[in-house]
């Protein structure tokens, strides 16, 4: 018998699509401005700053993060947390250029904390692309779901 034995399975939320309809595009003005508030300039061969890698896949993916929650019954309001988010390129992120997302929902694990109670583990897949359909970037993103309904 497992320690999860007397919860209710996690919501089947693996497979829920991601895919975005709109385009992001990294401009010069808010690269500059990302850039220099982390205490760098700019780069002079019109890379934009990696970090556009979560930026752009978040903003252009097809859902908000409420509405991410809401795949996995989770209310955003209880507060998911980033536990991890790894991404591979397969180029630099461009300034000027325009990108498109795909992604899905990998799994939603229950599991249990000491600090947290229940909750559950969401891994998340985005891809971002040029319009022409070339990857750029692969990220695998996880969240921490408290599941405050099953609190002792």
């Amino acid at each position: 018998m497992s320690d999860l034995d007397d919860l209710p399975p996690p919501p089947d939320a693996a497979g829920v699509s991601l895919d975005g309809t709109a385009v992001f595009t990294i401009t010069a003005d808010e690269n500059a401005e990302l850039c220099r508030s982390t205490g760098v300039e700019p780069a002079d061969d019109g890379t934009a700053h990696p970090i556009y890698y979560y930026v752009a896949t978040q903003v252009a993916m097809g859902v908000t993060v409420a509405g991410l929650c809401e795949a996995c019954a989770f209310d955003v309001e209880d507060g998911p947390m980033m536990a991890s988010s790894g991404v591979r390129f397969d180029a630099p992120l461009r300034v000027g250029e325009s990108y498109r997302v795909t992604g899905e929902i990998l799994s939603l694990v229950r599991k249990r904390s000491r600090k947290l109670g229940v909750m559950d583990l969401m891994t998340y897949r985005l891809r971002l692309h040029l319009l022409d359909g070339t990857q750029i970037l692969e990220t695998d993103n996880v969240w921490v779901l408290p599941r405050k309904e099953f609190a002792a």
